[in-house]
C-alpha cells in the first residue's frame, strides 16, 4: 500500500482577497478578527486555527483548503 503524505506551504489569502475584491479589514470586520491577525496570516508569519480557516474560507467563498498551498509526498 502506497501511503500518500501532504505539505502544506505558503498561505493564499492575498489571492482569494484580490478575487473577492476584499481588503484585509475588510475580512477583519466580518470575521472579527483583528486587521493584524488577518495580516499575519497573509504575510505567513502566522498559521490559522482551524476555526479561523473555516471562518475565513466561508466569507471568501472557497474551501480551508483553498487557503494554503498543499503538495503531495
Amino acid at each position: 500500500m502506497v501511503m500518500v503524505t501532504y505539505r502544506v506551504g505558503k498561505c493564499l489569502l492575498r489571492y482569494h482577497l484580490t478575487v473577492n475584491k476584499m481588503t484585509q479589514q475588510e475580512l477583519a470586520e466580518q470575521t472579527g478578527m483583528t486587521k493584524q491577525t488577518i495580516s499575519r496570516y497573509a504575510n505567513n508569519s502566522h498559521v490559522m486555527s482551524y476555526q479561523a480557516a473555516l471562518n475565513i474560507a466561508k466569507k471568501l467563498n472557497c474551501q480551508m483548503e483553498d487557503l494554503y498551498e498543499i503538495f503531495t509526498e
